[in-house]
């Protein structure tokens, strides 16, 4: 733990490098049958994880001495979240707020707001009026099953004891995956790191059960983090996360299961913000 955080510090911002993203729609079809409930999604920004000076060198978790221009691992950017995770407060509001976002076409962007008691309020879903904050009435969704905030507090801090609890979750199977079904927890621990209120000690769980899903490579430094590559545990399609190490949020990705039990997939990259918030919804 002490080398997590030691290794988190060292982590500075570069200039995020353009980036080319390109995806066959057809395949994105093909990935969405099947699903209960699909929308086209969007995500908003964060910060980025560093190349430092050339005679820097870091000690990383698997202990490994090896300079800090030299791209870290998948498992290792996960590691690192996890170590941030784990100190990063909780936060404090009336609201927690997801803000979804695909640029660089027609700014579509997809809006929520929930109370702790379980109110929300949303706008931009498909059917409803543009711009319109309108009450919805979908729960907070993991793997199919209505849940709780109390219920993510109650969540293992371990990260088997975390899989093994997704694993045992009984939702509708109609709301889940193929790879859900038969007990992957993947989409399962995505869904915890990004859109919803986890607490602190169990996102720190869910970075580390992350890092141990055979596959999983990092390309290096993008905007928003480092970007992350998982083998789609269905087809085989590819699924890009961006994530920030310093911050242990999620900032981009093609593939963001909603915290109401959608699934939202781009060709683009989709950016998201979530946290806490006393600002209504508007």
């Amino acid at each position: 733990m002490d080398d997590l955080n030691a290794l988190a510090t060292l982590l500075t911002k570069p200039e995020p490098p353009a980036e080319a993203i390109t995806r066959s729609r057809g395949r994105l079809q093909d990935r969405m049958r099947g699903r209960a409930r699909r929308r086209i999604g969007w995500l908003v920004p964060a910060l980025t994880l560093a190349t430092a000076a050339a005679a820097v060198v870091a000690v990383l978790v698997t202990g490994v001495i090896k300079p800090a221009g030299v791209p870290t691992s998948g498992r290792e950017v996960l590691l690192m979240a996890a170590a941030s995770a784990e100190r990063t407060p909780q936060g404090s509001g009336t609201y927690w707020h997801v803000k979804r976002e695909v640029r660089d076409v027609d700014s579509s962007r997809q809006e929520s707001w929930i109370t702790r008691d379980g109110r929300r309020w949303s706008v931009g879903d498909p059917g409803n009026p543009p711009g319109v904050v309108v009450p919805d009435p979908d729960p907070l969704m993991l793997k199919g099953a209505e849940v709780s905030i109390e219920d993510l507090e109650r969540l293992p801090a371990d990260p088997e004891a975390l899989k093994a609890r997704l694993t045992g979750l009984q939702g509708r199977e109609s709301a889940m995956t193929a790879s859900e079904q038969r007990g992957d927890p993947l989409f399962s621990l995505v869904t915890l790191i990004s859109e919803l209120p986890t607490p602190p000690e169990v996102r720190s769980a869910a970075f580390r059960a992350l890092a141990t899903i055979p596959g999983v490579e990092s390309t290096g430094a993008v905007e928003g983090g480092q970007e992350l590559r998982f083998p789609d545990p269905d087809i085989g399609w590819e699924i890009k996360l961006v994530v920030d190490p310093e911050t242990a949020q999620v900032t981009r990705t093609t593939y963001l299961p909603g915290n109401d039990g959608s699934v939202m997939l781009s060709e683009r990259f989709i950016w998201v913000t979530a946290g806490w918030t006393d600002q209504p919804p508007r």
